[in-house]
């Protein structure tokens, strides 16, 4: 299996969830038998662009919104197993390899642990927080599955669910960067 049908799996069983479409009625607005539709959804069906295409339309979308990184997945990776890989100009670490297209915003956050303000609410659907922690130690993540961070470590998850970002240090500072599936409506830091 494929990083791509990885992906293309995730998208099509989240998007009909959200639908709140059984496979077999997706399956036949799709023009699909169920067999290839659950195979679409393992992850082993290969899908060609016109089934993409197919899939789609049922659900309301495009084979774009399919191929897509809609942060289906939390991910973190710690400072402690992070991979340098050595460049000419120094060292270079991967954090997140993203797929598909859409409006991204780039923002620096100064957390004060004395401010502990309500869940940031749902981004709009779609929506995917990447969080690098710069400075200090904070509580990152969606309501009930947020993760503890220190200097150095990474979260990637779904910003269209309740999330939190709150220190835990007198301050913390974080660089994040939301990807959204097309122009939102921004609140003023973008972060909910």
């Amino acid at each position: 299996m494929t990083e791509y049908d990885e992906l293309v799996a995730r998208n099509v069983k989240r998007l009909r969830a959200e639908r709140k479409l059984s496979m077999a009625a997706l399956a036949s607005q799709a023009g699909l038998s169920k067999q290839t539709l659950s195979k679409i959804e393992q992850g082993e069906g290969n899908p060609t662009l016109g089934t993409l295409e197919s899939i789609g339309m049922a659900l309301g979308t495009s084979a774009r919104a399919l191929i897509t990184e809609w942060g289906s997945s939390i991910r973190v990776q710690s400072s402690a197993g992070a991979n340098w890989v050595e460049t000419a100009n120094g060292e270079v670490r991967m954090l997140e390899q993203l797929y598909g297209s859409g409006y991204v915003r780039s923002v620096i956050v100064r957390l004060d642990a004395r401010a502990s303000g309500p869940a940031a609410e749902p981004l709009s659907s779609g929506a995917l927080h990447q969080v690098y922690v710069i400075e200090g130690e904070a509580e990152v993540g969606p309501v009930g599955k947020s993760v503890h961070l220190t200097v150095g470590d990474y979260v990637k998850f779904p910003a269209d669910l309740p999330h939190q970002f709150q220190a835990t240090t007198d301050t913390a500072m974080l660089h994040v960067l939301t990807s959204y599936p097309q122009v939102p409506q921004l609140t003023p830091f973008g972060l909910g």
